[in-house]
């Protein structure tokens, strides 16, 4: 329901909190606030200022809702409904149908006013939603009651209007509660962040407000200080508990050169570091807006239902208007009873709980998402993962460790091993690619040092690279690009096959076109990866492997990890053939990555999501960010996509079965032959029930939690 505050409501409840704020968070809040006279209620609450205002709006139908509930109770006391009950009315100090005037006055321009002012929006602005269907009863039942009280009559409708009015602000009260409660873990998140940090400026330690701190400041860590902002140490070394991030339990060793997260908890020593993202461009809050944009995106089965809700408001007035005219001019009855169906049939119609039916569910499906460190760009995505019939994995980083070791080196005559590690080495200090990291390591392990002249280097993209060295030509990369090439490989052939068949990774060297050594690197395979795909194969799920190894290598991994589709020697451009190739098999399609190769590939695919540690490019390109970099994740994220989608087909066929149901018999269907008839205020009250078992039926998505831990 669309509720829009009034402008002089909102600053009276902003300056309340005002004392909380700095001038700078009061205007961004004060300009939030001019955003939400237009906002709907479940509609984008983005931001530090989006979430306090709508935890102030929910103060503001609280306090509404308990001022209506007071005067309800003296209304309802003196009217037909509370001489049924009691027996008789008490005695009042004037005329019955005065008092309840003075008395439902207050509650229908105060309690009531965020209806009528909101109706009075939508059709400013052409639009029929369920503030009007609400404005409409009230405003009826109790100009209805003026009018009868001023020509003496001593019927009326006051209480109708005095607990329609409390009936549905109650209902949305603990709609807003229960909405508000799946963005605490993001509060939670935002709270990570410490109100001030050390910055050292001029030579001397200042503590300055965290919104104040710029790119390119240098910042203090003491131990159990919490890390600001996104930054580089350049000083010193730590470690870092990322845990409340990333998800990793263990505390990340930080040397000068390595990144910290803002959010994260230095656990020991004192470093310096430089700010390199504030602000908004932080990685905890890109996270944030990642889950807040999912919580406020819509799903395809939520357009569908706002579509049908707004047919449904159009439905409900017209009902409303033919039901009066039906028992007024057919059924030859009072005007008053007429009224009063017709009054039913408005209320009980109101398409709350369908406009509810999906959001509710977004809400907590991505906010438990979040809590596991699986994070979802929108309602769309969340509501397809359950889709997903095949995954194609890569192999490096997203099935392994990524972080290969050299185990084997073979060498030919002519070159002893250190040498051949030296010159790969060296041909290899440019490059960030896992296999290069693992040879450096290993140069620095056996402390050699490395050629200093490097010339002609060439990049061959997916192959490995050509450099000059030492006035020698070098080859070093796959099989492959030494087939291409022209180099004979057979005087070390059986090395390269023993190699293969313990599911090496090979880096072949290649000594002015002569085949000079042969290495063997292993990355282990992470140890949730073998589970995940058993548990993916019990859902149906296909799963396949890709990557640039041999195909050899790649098979050992498979067979380990029990896939038994495997795409290998696959040049990172084309990755996204191999996922369209599945997609023309008629598929829909998942791809896990971790690398700027594997970014039109995770493009290509229905479904593209990220591991968490690998490249800004690869993450801005997936639709699903795993931060926790583990492939028992892409199981978790299947699994609470569909327990998300169960929730919403719940919600939408009692949205639908109620009103289906509700209306005919707030109309007087059953009235000629049972005298059943459904009075204003029950209707209201099946209308907020209506609305809260489909937000409580939501909130029990939570429930799934217990299948995402036991993985």
């Amino acid at each position: 329901m669309q509720l829009v505050p009034t402008k002089r409501e909102g600053r009276a409840t902003l300056e309340e909190h005002s004392h909380h704020m700095t001038p700078s968070h009061q205007v961004s809040r004060w300009q939030s606030f001019k955003t939400s006279m237009t906002m709907t209620m479940g509609m984008e609450h983005t931001g530090i200022a989006g979430r306090e205002m709508a935890r102030l709006m929910e103060l503001d139908i609280r306090r509404k809702f308990f001022f209506a509930l007071i005067l309800s109770i003296p209304i309802i006391v003196y009217s037909p409904v509370g001489a049924f009950v009691l027996g008789s009315r008490p005695p009042a100090p004037i005329p019955i149908p005065l008092l309840l005037f003075i008395l439902t006055t207050p509650l229908f321009f105060y309690s009531g006013w965020i209806f009528l002012y909101s109706s009075y929006k939508a059709l400013q602005q052409r639009t029929l939603n369920m503030a009007v269907l609400i404005a409409v009863g009230i405003t009826a039942s109790y100009g209805f009651s003026v009018v009868l009280t001023i020509l003496g009559s001593r019927d009326s409708y006051y209480e109708a209007t005095a607990l329609l009015v409390t009936f549905v602000l109650f209902g949305h009260w603990l709609e807003m509660k229960s909405r508000r409660g799946t963005t605490d873990a993001l509060q939670a998140l935002f709270n990570l962040v410490p109100p001030q940090a050390r910055v050292l400026r001029n030579q001397r330690e200042e503590l300055v407000p965290t919104s104040e701190v710029k790119i390119g400041d240098i910042i203090i860590l003491k131990p159990g200080d919490r890390v600001p902002v996104d930054g580089k140490i350049i000083e010193g070394e730590t470690s870092i508990d990322e845990s409340l991030v990333t998800g990793e339990s263990i505390p990340v060793s930080k040397k000068p050169g390595d990144d910290v997260i803002g959010g994260s908890i230095n656990q020991s020593g004192s470093v310096k570091f430089e700010a390199a993202k504030v602000g908004e461009d932080t990685a905890l809050a890109q996270i944030v807006k990642l889950v807040e944009t999912a919580q406020n995106s819509k799903a395809p089965a939520q357009k569908l239902a706002d579509r049908f809700a707004r047919y449904l408001v159009i439905l409900a007035i017209g009902s409303g208007l033919i039901t009066f005219l039906f028992w007024s001019f057919v059924m030859r009855q009072t005007l008053l009873l007429a009224l009063t169906f017709a009054i039913s049939t408005i209320v009980i119609a109101c398409p709350d709980a369908l406009g509810l039916a999906t959001p509710t569910a977004v809400a907590v499906g991505t906010g438990l998402g979040a809590k596991y460190n699986i994070l979802i760009k929108d309602a769309p995505t969340l509501e397809q993962i359950s889709r997903i019939q095949s995954i194609v994995f890569d192999k490096t980083g997203t099935l392994t460790q990524g972080k290969p070791k050299i185990v084997d080196i073979a060498v030919a005559e002519g070159i002893d091993e250190n040498d051949a590690l030296r010159l790969v080495g060296a041909a290899e200090i440019e490059s960030n690619h896992p296999l290069s990291r693992a040879v450096l390591e290993e140069v620095e392990r056996r402390k050699l040092v490395l050629p200093k002249k490097i010339e002609q280097f060439e990049n061959l993209l997916g192959l490995g690279v050509k450099a000059k060295v030492e006035g020698r030509q070098l080859l070093v990369g796959t099989p492959k690009l030494m087939k291409q090439k022209g180099v004979d490989t057979s005087a070390l052939q059986k090395q390269i096959d023993a190699f293969l068949q313990k599911g090496e990774t090979l880096i072949l060297l290649a000594v002015d076109r002569r085949l000079s050594a042969v290495i063997g690197a292993a990355d282990p395979v992470k140890p949730t990866a073998r589970r995940a795909v058993d548990r993916l194969k019990e859902l149906d799920i296909e799963t396949a492997m890709i990557t640039g190894d041999n195909s050899g290598t790649a098979q050992a991994v498979a067979n380990t990890l029990g896939i038994a589709r495997v795409f290998s020697e696959v040049l990172p451009g084309d990755k996204a053939k191999y996922v369209k190739k599945l997609q023309e098999e008629g598929k829909f399609v998942a791809m896990v990555g971790d690398g700027v190769n594997d970014a039109p590939a995770l493009a290509q695919a229905d479904i593209g999501i990220a591991i968490g540690a690998g490249t800004d490019v690869a993450i801005e390109t997936a639709k699903v960010v795993l931060m926790k970099s583990d492939p028992a994740d892409v199981l978790r994220a299947i699994r609470l996509s569909r327990a998300t989608v169960s929730k919403m087909k719940q919600n939408l066929f009692w949205a639908s079965f109620y009103n289906l149901l509700a209306i005919p018999l707030a109309a007087g269907v059953l009235y000629p032959s049972y005298g059943i008839m459904l009075p204003p205020e029950i209707s209201a009250l099946l209308m907020s029930a209506s609305s809260i078992i489909v937000a409580t039926n939501a909130v029990l998505l939570k429930r799934t939690e217990r299948s995402l831990v036991a993985i």
